[in-house]
């Protein structure tokens, strides 16, 4: 560790950016993982670009990834940055808006030539007065030259050689803030020591001449140590994005059930990933099917789930418009399947990369006929395992289908995970009939506390029955068209999922007392910044509470107690208002403000705090 001219700071955000070449999420992920392994409470914020093959060297191309670490346990991965890398000039015009006053901004002096400059739209020669960055520290170092002579002698071509620039800028940014090079060493050996050693070799070289560089020549005149978090509570930790908590969360549930887990989903931004991290589960008994679309995915699905298996689907908006007449077909034939919705902007492809939390009203209503299903909504990267794994036990013992929300925000950032003992989650037990009771098994016969049908797996001797899209018979399954039993039948389904809420946690105040002058609601992804929002507010003496919701449908029980004792009540959300409009239809004596973002991008705490605050005017 550099021990001269150490200023200590309690938490730091940096920005990595450049094109979507440039290896910039990696660069970001080390650098998060470094400050991990520290002991550092991390929130990271993956910015991918829309476009899959935008032209080089332009904003639209532009990939980000910013971290926030610091020396608690961090809800946010902050709003503006203490330090900006920019590969380029088209990343240095996208981020520069996301300076703090007087941050540090690392430029790679070989990229800001004319040509360069006018691909990023730049009008002069000088970005840094163009952009009125004057009053920052800004260094530009000759970042590509540099590496390729770090890396000269070891037979790599010339493109080959700047492909590890990504490492030296790592190298600056670990003198800077006092992070050991060790861990990310480890990563190199690990991923290219034994297929391409020269490749390894170029790798470490270049991580250490960006350290070294900025140890001689003294372009910083101060370095920063942030401390470890001593709030964290005693356990085994790990980084772990969203999309791998909810992988890891079916394993978990197909676990304690005894029940095979399978996944049939069709690949699509920004779910891709927990497929691909279900694929890898093998060694515990998970199949995957990569589908060839997404009413496919879901269709192989049901019948695993007929055929006695954890049935997984995943996807996003578009893909959920897909599958809704198939889960119809699981609301009717009532097996258990989850489905996961990875939201993102909308609508039709919309912003594919971007997030937002404009899926409710799908999940909720999106199916032809009266089919409803239980909905549940993750809020933080880590929380995805617990929610992933409840989904899956009301599946499973209520055999229903289940929604799942996450969306981009949660499932591609990634904070510090406690890896929990398995003892601490109850055991799933689904409804499972082994052998024929009395003279005859009736499919539709229910547990009259909590709704569910038996689930017979088919090859049973005895239990043969019959099962499909068209009304059941109330008991025995058969097909009916009988007026009557539809309407018992829409009404048992119904109760069923309204039964639920006996199985869920009574809903409570998430941070603040349990009466004030404003409440201020949110569900999903948008936990971490209405917590830091609501928690400024209150250390300037405001009697402002926050209640965050993920238990969406049913909605738990304590709601109308909560609301009732606030003066005003906002609900604060990434769509145009629909859980707003879900709560006016729920609670109606109550008037629901609301406070709402459409620009696919996650809230930021001032923004949020500025609104509570000119609300308590």
């Amino acid at each position: 560790m550099n021990t001269q001219y150490v200023k200590h700071l309690s938490d730091v955000v940096v920005r990595f950016s450049g094109d979507s070449g440039d290896g910039m999420q990696l660069t970001g992920t080390l650098f998060s993982d470094a400050a991990a392994v520290l002991g550092n409470g991390i929130s990271t914020f993956p910015d991918f670009p829309a476009e899959i093959r935008a032209p080089q060297g332009t904003v639209a191309g532009v990939s980000g990834f910013q971290v926030h670490f610091g020396s608690r346990p961090m809800a946010t991965p902050g709003d503006y940055c203490d330090a900006l890398v920019a590969m380029n000039p088209a990343a240095l015009k996208a981020n520069a808006k996301w300076l703090k006053p007087a941050a540090t901004v690392i430029l790679d002096g070989d990229s800001m030539g004319g040509k360069e400059l006018r691909k990023a739209g730049f009008a002069t020669d000088d970005p840094i007065a163009e952009l009125g960055l004057g009053e920052h520290n800004v260094v530009m170092p000759n970042i590509t030259s540099m590496t390729r002579d770090a890396v000269d002698g070891l037979g790599l071509d010339a493109r080959g050689a700047a492909k590890c620039k990504n490492m030296f800028a790592l190298g600056i940014c670990f003198y800077l803030y006092n992070k050991p090079m060790e861990h990310t060493f480890g990563y190199i050996e690990r991923k290219f020591g034994k297929k391409n050693p020269a490749v390894a070799e170029a790798n470490v070289r270049a991580l250490k001449a960006g350290y070294n560089y900025s140890a001689n020549t003294h372009i910083f005149a101060n370095t920063y140590d942030v401390a470890p978090a001593t709030a964290l509570p005693k356990g085994t930790y790990r980084t772990i994005n969203g999309n791998q908590a909810t992988a890891w969360g079916f394993v978990a549930a197909a676990e304690k059930s005894g029940r095979p887990l399978f996944c049939g989903s069709y690949p699509i931004t920004p779910a891709t990933v927990i497929l691909e991290e279900l694929a890898k589960r093998r060694d515990m008994g998970v199949t995957t099917v990569q589908a060839e679309d997404e009413i496919a995915g879901i269709c192989t699905s049901i019948g695993a789930a007929f055929a006695g298996s954890l049935a997984v689907t995943t996807t996003s908006g578009p893909g959920l418009s897909l599958k809704s007449e198939a889960m119809g077909l699981a609301v009717m034939t009532e097996l258990p399947l989850v489905v996961v919705d990875v939201q993102r902007g909308g609508p039709s492809t919309g912003l594919p990369t971007k997030t937002e939390q404009s899926d409710l009203w799908q999940a909720l209503h999106g199916r032809n006929g009266e089919a409803p299903m239980p909905v549940v909504a993750a809020s933080t990267p880590s929380d995805c395992f617990h929610y992933a794994f409840w989904a899956s036990k009301i599946a499973l013992e209520r055999m229903t289908p289940v929604i799942l929300l996450t969306d981009g925000f949660i499932a591609n950032g990634s904070e510090p995970w406690c890896i929990p003992s398995m003892s601490d989650y109850p055991s799933i037990k689904a409804p499972i009939v082994s052998e024929l009771q009395g003279d005859c098994y009736y499919s539709y016969d229910r547990d009259p506390e909590v709704g569910a049908r038996s689930w017979a797996i088919p090859g049973t001797p005895a239990l043969e029955h019959r099962i499909g899209g068209l009304e059941k018979h109330q008991r025995t399954g058969a097909v009916s068209h009988d007026p009557a039993n539809h309407q018992t039948m829409t009404e048992l389904r119904a109760a069923k999922v309204v039964k639920v809420v006996g199985a869920i946690p009574t809903q409570e105040i998430t941070l603040g007392d349990a009466e004030g002058d404003l409440l201020v609601v949110g569900w999903g992804g948008t936990k971490g910044h209405l917590f830091s929002a609501v928690e400024k507010l209150r250390a300037d003496g405001r009697r402002v509470s926050l209640c965050h919701f993920n238990w969406i449908n049913p909605l738990p029980r304590g709601c109308e107690e909560i609301f009732s004792k606030f003066k005003r009540i906002v609900v604060c959300e990434l769509n145009m208002g629909q859980f707003a409009g879900y709560l006016r239809m729920n609670f109606q004596r109550f008037n629901f403000e609301q406070y709402n973002k459409v620009q696919g991008l996650p809230f930021t705490v001032d923004e949020l705090t500025a609104h509570l605050h000119s609300l308590l005017k």
